[in-house]
C-alpha cells in the first residue's frame, strides 16, 4: 500500500511540475485579452503602476501567478483575474509573455 501511495503522489509532482515546464505561447496569447487592459497587448505596459511582463522569465510569470492564486502574493486586482485560471492557463500566459520583447538585461 505504501509502494502505491509514494508513487501516486510521485506521478502528480511529475505532472505538476511539468506544467510549470511547458506552456503553449500560442494558447497564451487568446487567453491574455483581460491581461492587456492594465499590462498592454505584448506585456509592455504603459504606465509604470503595472509591472511589465514582456521578457520576464517563465518560471517567475508562472509561478507568480500561482502565488496570487494562492493568496501568498497580495493584491486585489489579480488575486481576482486569477481566481479561474487553471494551472494550464497560468503556463499558457507565462509562455506568451516571456517569449515577447520587453525587459533585458542593460550592461
Amino acid at each position: 500500500m505504501n509502494k502505491a501511495v509514494f508513487i501516486f503522489f510521485a506521478a502528480a509532482l511529475a505532472a505538476s511540475t511539468q506544467v510549470s515546464a511547458s506552456g503553449n505561447a500560442e494558447a497564451g496569447k487568446a487567453k491574455s485579452t483581460a491581461c492587456a487592459a492594465c499590462h498592454g497587448a505584448d506585456g509592455n505596459s504603459a504606465t509604470a503602476m503595472f509591472p511589465k511582463l514582456a521578457g520576464q522569465h517563465k518560471d517567475y510569470l508562472f509561478h507568480s501567478l500561482k502565488a496570487y492564486k494562492s493568496g501568498k502574493r497580495k493584491n486585489p486586482i489579480m488575486s481576482g483575474q486569477v481566481q479561474n485560471l487553471t494551472e494550464t492557463d497560468m503556463a499558457d500566459l507565462a509562455a506568451y509573455f516571456s517569449k515577447q520583447k520587453g525587459l533585458s538585461i542593460k550592461y
